[in-house]
């Protein structure tokens, strides 16, 4: 099936993959996107990561209703975390977009650490 050559070629191309997929991680955890609800009343600042900066309410709001307060921050969370999911996706499809059978093997092993 594989020659000695084109195996240890395909280690190298993986372990190459997994060197880059890690660096594109410890990326995100630095790239900053932000979700808003109620025409900007509520932001809310992440990484792409997922790890919440900052949250942001507008004073006017703090009079307000509870419960409408409450479901603006859940809004502008949620908001937050479909950019943050953009970004991760866009950064990851970059890596393993062009791998064809190796993109989608690595993506499956869903942060396994290769045997080299």
């Amino acid at each position: 099936m594989f020659n000695k050559g084109q195996m240890a070629g395909l280690l190298k191309q993986a372990q190459a993959m997994q060197d880059n997929l890690k660096k594109a991680q410890e990326e995100l955890a630095t790239i900053e996107v932000e979700g808003e609800s109620g025409a900007g009343l509520v932001k809310v600042l992440m990484t792409a990561k997922h790890e919440v900066k900052r949250i942001t309410i507008d004073p006017s709001l703090l009079a307000d209703d509870k419960d409408m307060l409450e479901d603006l921050v859940a809004a502008a969370f949620n908001a937050a975390v479909r950019k943050a999911a953009e970004v991760e996706q866009e950064k990851m499809g970059k890596l393993t977009g062009g791998m064809g059978g190796l993109g989608g093997m690595m993506g499956g092993l869903g942060g396994m650490k290769l045997p080299f």
